[in-house]
């Protein structure tokens, strides 16, 4: 694929992250619940782990500078980027699987979700790990399901389409 077709590609992604993640969320200071995994999902499973973890990682930084209220953390700047990477290092040149995504799905929500992203929450808010921790293992049980099965739907969906007009090399 030309890298022109790549940046355009990413860029329509980048954009439906910052949609889903932005405006299609339900958010509290502690929680967010989106679908917002899925254009980085999507990308990381197209073009591979980097360019899985520059999308997730560059819809970070746009969307804080463009749509937040809040201040620019880096810690969830690369929490993104990993999400990306992760999903690609399995998803990426592999035959369709629901055990890969049950897998990504777990590391992604165990390493990022419940570990980084509760540290940078400890930290952004002052409160301390154990304080937060209940709330977000509600919401990490809470999400898993609806990313294995919204994961595997997109997949099925567009696996064809993206094998036809994208030309994944597998």
């Amino acid at each position: 694929m030309k890298k022109t077709q790549v940046l355009v590609y990413v860029s329509l992604l980048i954009s439906l992250e910052i949609i889903l993640t932005r405006f299609l969320s339900f958010q509290t200071p502690l929680v967010r619940i989106s679908f917002g995994f899925l254009p980085i999902m999507l990308s990381a499973y197209m073009f591979g782990p980097l360019i899985g973890g520059i999308t997730g990682a560059l819809s970070d930084i746009i969307g804080i500078f463009m749509f937040s209220t809040a201040s620019f953390f880096p810690g969830f700047t690369l929490s993104a980027f990993l999400t990306g990477f992760i999903y690609g290092n399995i998803l990426h040149n592999s035959k369709y699987s629901i055990k890969k995504i049950i897998i990504s799905v777990l590391l992604i929500s165990l390493i990022v979700e419940f570990g980084l992203n509760t540290i940078w929450l400890s930290i952004i808010t002052g409160k301390a790990i154990t304080a937060i921790l209940p709330l977000r293992i509600i919401k990490i049980a809470i999400i898993i399901p609806i990313q294995i099965i919204s994961i595997n739907i997109v997949l099925k969906s567009l696996s064809r389409y993206l094998e036809k007009y994208i030309a994944i090399e597998r």
